[in-house]
């Protein structure tokens, strides 16, 4: 019954996925944004749990990427679907009605990204492109900033024009040959973690002082930090 603890925590990532999308679909953006935080903490749980329990098998691996796809590539999708519908402008001629279904860019990207990371040997320490998981978290809070930011926030972030670049700049990042650090700890030395203790300090104090809308930042935090480590290396 042991080995079956990861999958039952993935089953627990897949089922936040599902009625995140629920609730998205009935225009209950923010509470959607909850149940995908609560995805990623399952879809973070299921690997450690694993890892400490060496609990490791090949239904495991499939099934993660399976409620993957779910929680943190059609949710994503199906939110900046919505989002787009809402910022009620046409762009380029083009009723927004329409223009909103480039929205799920998002999803197949994510699709693309997932299918690439379990044939990728390279991506087993690190990442190859933007995690699922980060790109979804990005979108998702969105409407969090919207609901508890001003109004000079719901002008930028329902401009239609800036949700495109979203969509088609995380798409590229999700399948962008560009070497992301992991958050996994093999051990908590400063030697062997330096990179994501500098991380995890500067995420905290984001959140600390701009809350939700910290959490886009963190995003860019973490491709900039991970460029940077990339730069040194190569240097």
């Amino acid at each position: 019954m042991m080995k079956h603890i990861p999958n039952a925590i993935t089953c627990l990532n897949l089922f936040s996925g599902c009625l995140a999308l629920y609730f998205a679909f009935h225009g209950e953006l923010v509470t959607a944004a909850y149940l995908v935080g609560l995805a990623a903490v399952f879809d973070y749980l299921d690997g450690m749990v694993a890892r400490v329990m060496k609990a490791y098998s090949e239904i495991g691996k499939q099934l993660d990427s399976l409620a993957d796809m779910v929680s943190f590539g059609v949710v994503p999708g199906t939110i900046m679907f919505i989002l787009l519908q809402r910022s009620e402008a046409a762009v380029l001629g083009i009723p927004m009605d329409v223009v909103a279904f480039s929205g799920f860019l998002i999803t197949i990207f994510s699709a693309l990204r997932l299918a690439k990371f379990n044939i990728d040997t390279r991506q087993t320490t690190s990442f190859i492109g933007l995690p699922t998981p980060a790109c979804t978290l990005f979108v998702a809070s969105l409407p969090l900033i919207l609901e508890h930011g001003t109004l000079t926030h719901s002008e930028v972030i329902l401009n239609p024009w800036v949700l495109l670049v979203l969509t088609v700049l995380l798409s590229f990042l999700l399948v962008a040959e560009l070497p992301l650090f992991a958050l996994k700890f093999t051990n908590l030395s400063w030697q062997d973690n330096s990179l994501r203790f500098i991380f995890i300090g500067l995420s905290v104090i984001l959140l600390a002082l701009l809350k939700f809308a910290a959490i886009p930042l963190i995003i860019v935090l973490y491709v900039l930090l991970s460029f940077i480590k990339k730069t040194s290396h190569s240097s």
